[in-house]
This record gives structure tokens, sequence and C-alpha cells, in this order.
């Protein structure tokens, strides 16, 4: 199996204010199997969709945390990056550590304030499975500072962000060596709420964008923005039982 690519995102992950709660939800809404890890991994969970991994979710350890969905990217070198991360206006939430075996992480702020982590594959890859219903398919950072976000993660990561437009709406989309990895979805105009921080977001791909909105609030959940078609596909906007937001794409033909 060949080592994530550096600079693409490669992992997503929740910290929840419910573990047992949220594995409940998302077993039920994606189809997941969950392993659960040992008391030296405090219980961190590894979502899997026939036997590959496809998330990851773990309790919250700061007081006050709120319950979210993390984008880690996949980094040859977690300590040059938080280096980077410095230099480009950020922030190092928490400095690069080894979880045992599996890899090395850290976590950081952009220039804006919006959270994203990094990961430095050990025996843990990260996901293993992608853009298939109930896998990962698109990683968004939603902000504000366009410009400065551009150059932050230009020079952290190597990322050119491109023009583009969605349904009219302005839209850039991250290019990494030539390939389209990530979006950037600009905050104007009267539907974001003026407290609403930058962040990045997470879409799950499905099959039924309504019929997978449905289930999920039958379950507990919460629908934040109702099905809603793009060129792209449709797309909802759902809260789990415990406040963690993301997203799920229907694609074109899904």
């Amino acid at each position: 199996m060949n080592p994530p690519t550096p600079g693409v995102p490669s992992w997503v992950d929740l910290g929840t204010a419910d573990l047992a709660d949220a594995i409940r939800f998302y077993t039920s809404l994606f189809g997941w199997e969950a392993e659960v890890s040992g008391e030296e991994y405090g219980g961190y969970t590894t979502f899997r969709l026939d036997g590959r991994a496809t998330a990851g979710a773990g309790p919250l350890y700061g007081e006050g945390q709120p319950t979210a969905w993390s984008t880690y990217v996949a980094t040859e070198d977690a300590d040059e990056i938080a280096a980077r991360v410095e230099a480009a206006g950020g922030k190092v939430l928490v400095a690069p550590f080894d979880v045992m075996y599996q890899g090395r992480m850290a976590a950081f702020l952009d220039q804006a304030g919006a959270p994203f982590s990094v990961w430095q594959a050990g025996t843990m890859r990260g996901a293993d499975i992608f853009d298939v219903p109930g896998a990962l398919t698109w990683n968004e950072l939603t902000t504000r500072d366009v410009e400065g976000s551009a150059a932050f993660y230009g020079s952290v990561f190597g990322w050119v962000a491109r023009e583009s437009s969605v349904s009219g709406m302005d839209y850039i989309v991250w290019e990494h060596e030539g390939r389209q990895i990530a979006g950037m979805q600009v905050m104007d105009g009267d539907r974001w709420p003026d407290d609403l921080p930058p962040h990045w977001m997470i879409y799950f791909a499905v099959t039924d964008c309504d019929d997978s909105a449905a289930y999920a609030q039958s379950l507990g959940g919460r629908i934040v923005h109702p099905p809603t078609t793009l060129p792209i596909g449709r797309y909802a906007v759902l809260d789990d039982p415990q406040g963690g937001t993301f997203s799920i794409l229907q694609g074109v033909g899904g």
C-alpha cells in the first residue's frame, strides 16, 4: 500500500463529548464498523468501511472543548510544518508528538483562526478509502480571509488557490502539484452568522442525500442546512447529537 501523499488531506477524526453515542450515531448512519483501541490510546476509535479505515473518533481532553471534526493533512515531517505554521502567522495548538508507533501529529490554527492538524504516518497511514458512499470525499476551508489563507497554506504546504465558482458563488479550489485536493468557501454575505468562526468542513459521500439527512435526524442529529442541489451534486450540512458539524454529498449520478 502506497504511503499518503504529503500535502494532501489524509484523515479526519471527531473529538466528542460522548464517544459511545457518537459510535452509535455514525455506525448507524454510514454503516461503519467501530474498532475501539485500548486504554493506552484513551479509547480512540477507528471507523472502518468494508474493513478499511475511513475516520476516527476520541474523547475530548480540553476543558470546554466543543465536539468537532478535524482535518489532517499528510506530511513527512510534522516538526517542519510546525515551524512553517509559526513563520506564516499561524499558531501551534499542540506541538508535534508521537502517537506510539502509529505516527506523529500536531494541531494548529491558521492565520485566521481555523483549526487543522497534520499526520506524519507511521504504521497508521490515514484513511484507506475515499470517494465512495460512507467515506470522506472532500475537505473545505470556510473563511473570511481568502487572500491571507491563500498565502498561509501556500507557504505551509505549497498549495495553489485557483478561483472558481459554484452556482454563481465565488469558490476556490486548492491544488497541490497540479491535483485538486480541497476547496475554500468564502464567508461573505448575510448567510454566514457573524459569530461563526473559520473552520474546515468535511464531506462524506452518500448514495442519497435526502434519505441520509432524514435518517441522521431520526438518529438524534440535526439538519443545519437542508439538502440542496449544486452542479457537483446534492449536499446537506448536519450536526451529530453532540453538535459535531459535518456535510454529506451525493455526487452527480450518485
